[in-house]
């Protein structure tokens, strides 16, 4: 199952429910655009350090961007953006989970709801 961005704010503002299913779920991964934005929203080398040993201590993977990604997530951008918003970040994590063939978690499922062929598990926190 990849992760969505959101789902690790959660755990890190401290909700037990996001924890827990975190630590329920066997197979952990994320795509590189939500590792970069947990980094990106690092204030200091410490939280930069925290977020690097919370993924290592959980054991996530973290996929890489392939051409097919980039590629499908531009189609995303292309078919959705207009009529939902879609940014590009989203696109990307998306893709990556289709791309994958794997469930994305997100308590944001209003951002993904439109993209027909994505498994999308939505959370409430």
């Amino acid at each position: 199952m990849i992760f969505d961005t959101d789902i690790f704010i959660w755990v890190q503002k401290g909700n037990e429910k996001a924890a827990k299913f975190v630590d329920q779920t066997e197979e952990r991964f994320l795509s590189i655009q939500t590792y970069m934005e947990l980094l990106q929203c690092a204030r200091n080398k410490v939280q930069h350090k925290n977020v690097k040993e919370f993924l290592s201590s959980y054991g996530f993977i973290v996929l890489p961007f392939t051409e097919n990604i980039g590629h499908r997530a531009s189609i995303y951008i292309e078919e959705y953006t207009l009529s939902t918003g879609l940014r590009t970040g989203d696109a990307i994590i998306a893709a990556t989970a289709t791309e994958n063939n794997m469930a994305l978690v997100s308590s944001n499922a209003k951002h993904f709801k439109p993209i027909r062929e994505l498994k999308l598990k939505s959370f409430k926190p």
